[in-house]
């Protein structure tokens, strides 16, 4: 099973691309790991960028979209952008979309922790959190 691990910062998602295969974490190449919301007022570049991830989902045989929880109120509360963006990614019919509680994520890696460094991924920097949510989701 392929996974996406999302995090939404601001008006913007990042991903990181992961599936396991005999217990190996394999993380495939994605073609793009930004996907920015320019306007979220506009009915046309929200239908744009759920066609965008759609498409993405459908390219790379994505199956569940895993986003990182973020509060709805308080200090860290997470953006009316980033809520329209989560809402996006749940109304794409081809896919699933998880939201995975901080708490959740915490647990799963305190029983199995990430078993590489994360800068020997390959990956970038700015993607680590979708890559910490979607390792905590596909292990057991």
């Amino acid at each position: 099973m392929r996974v996406c691990g999302v995090e939404i910062k601001g008006s913007e998602i990042i991903l990181c691309l992961m599936e396991m295969d005999n217990g190996l974490m394999v993380l495939p190449d994605c073609r793009q790991v930004r996907f920015p919301l320019l306007n979220d007022q506009d009915t046309e570049q929200m239908r744009k960028f759920q066609f965008s991830m759609a498409k993405l989902a459908e390219d790379y045989k994505i199956s569940k979209f895993l986003v990182r929880e973020r509060p709805q109120k308080g200090k860290f509360s997470g953006s009316a952008v980033g809520f329209k963006i989560e809402a996006a990614l749940q109304l794409i019919p081809t896919v699933d979309t998880v939201i995975c509680t901080n708490a959740a994520i915490k647990d799963k890696l305190a029983r199995h922790p990430v078993p590489v460094d994360f800068r020997d991924t390959g990956l970038k920097a700015f993607q680590e959190s979708a890559f910490i949510t979607a390792y905590a989701y596909l292990i057991y």
